[in-house]
């Protein structure tokens, strides 16, 4: 997708990722990660709890009747722009039913290449993730913690990968809003 919210929505170009057009393109990034998720929670709807700048809150009941809470967000720069990189986010979830607490997920809107790793920057902190399918977790767990305390205090994250056609990725997503979208899903039950 490129960036084609904003153009419809008649926004100058360095409005595209901002504003209505950003919470209707969150809106549906949103939708797309309940179904890319968790298969069981297909029937569920996600609820909004709100907006923090960059990233949308989200709520939702397992089937398992557990919780879930997320935050996510979408990528404000996509290299190469030649590529068709479908829809992209990053969100960080929370499910209390499982024992889940600021789990950092990246989903791509193609398949990784198989074995690839996903980096994940943020000013001069890099985080390795492992990839399966178009979702990519961080290798090792105990620097999930590490990720989101370098999330809440750096201003952008960038975030590398290789697509299944070999083609080397790079994403921007913005961490304004972080601190207070997490402060919002601290107590999901």
């Amino acid at each position: 997708m490129k960036r084609r919210a904003g153009r419809r929505a008649g926004l100058p170009p360095h409005q595209w990722n901002t504003g209505k057009a950003m919470r209707g393109l969150i809106a549906i990034v949103s939708s797309l990660a309940l179904v890319a998720l968790t298969a069981p929670a297909l029937a569920q709807s996600a609820t909004k709890i709100g907006q923090h700048n960059a990233w949308g809150t989200y709520s939702y009941q397992a089937s398992g009747g557990g919780k879930v809470c997320y935050v996510l967000t979408v990528p404000t720069d996509k290299q190469p722009p030649t590529l068709d990189h479908g829809d992209m986010f990053f969100f960080v979830s929370q499910r209390p039913g499982q024992q889940v607490s600021y789990e950092p997920q990246f989903i791509a809107g193609y398949t990784f290449q198989e074995g690839s790793k996903a980096t994940v920057t943020i000013d001069k902190k890099s985080f390795s993730m492992f990839t399966r399918g178009k979702s990519a977790w961080v290798e090792n767990a105990a620097e999930e913690p590490v990720l989101i305390a370098a999330m809440k205090t750096g201003t952008d994250m960038k975030v590398s990968a290789k697509s299944g056609r070999g083609n080397t990725t790079t994403y921007v997503f913005s961490l304004k809003g972080i601190s207070a979208a997490l402060a919002s899903i601290a107590k999901c039950k």
